[in-house]
């Protein structure tokens, strides 16, 4: 089995991708991780990685190209990030979208050192610049949508949800 999980920032991607990575004893991946460890060893912040990725498509080619080796080489996974869905076409496609308002929430309460907001307002003004900086990105290197939910078998809002809940939702969605 594979699962790609895909979503808006501040979905609750990863949460909901470790719990059921654990329940049905799948392998996790995640293209953030990915991208941080890239950020980590350049010696630039998330935001500067960001910028750099903007200008220079081989940031981006590089987790896109270990997406698409894992989806040929490896069963019985679990990807969470933003392009699993088109690198890996044979995957179950899972998309979790939340409020701007309801993201920054979650991300304020879960600050990792390389994103560090002062208040609510910040932290919605840089979920905004990310997204619009990744939708670009993504349309100019392969002419994707990863917001249209065409794309997907399974649309969930998780902005009233906790993460148990909608792993529960795709657990039975997955396993019938």
């Amino acid at each position: 089995m594979k699962i790609t999980i895909s979503g808006d920032l501040g979905s609750g991607k990863s949460t909901v991708a470790k719990i059921i990575a654990e329940r049905l004893k799948l392998k996790y991946y995640s293209t953030g991780m990915m991208f941080r460890k890239l950020a980590n060893d350049m010696k630039l912040s998330l935001k500067d990685l960001t910028e750099l990725a903007e200008k220079d498509s081989r940031i981006d080619k590089r987790i896109d190209d270990y997406q698409k080796k894992l989806g040929r080489t490896e069963d019985d996974f679990i990807l969470e990030g933003r392009l699993g869905y088109h690198f890996i076409p044979d995957s179950i496609k899972i998309y979790l979208k939340v409020t701007p308002e309801e993201a920054a929430r979650r991300i304020l309460l879960n600050q990792r050192s390389d994103e560090l907001y002062k208040d609510l307002p910040e932290a919605i003004k840089s979920i905004k610049e990310r997204r619009k900086s990744e939708l670009l990105r993504y349309k100019e290197l392969y002419k994707l949508n990863p917001e249209d939910e065409s794309n997907y078998d399974l649309v969930i809002d998780t902005t009233p949800i906790p993460a148990e809940q909608v792993a529960e939702k795709i657990i039975k969605f997955t396993c019938p």
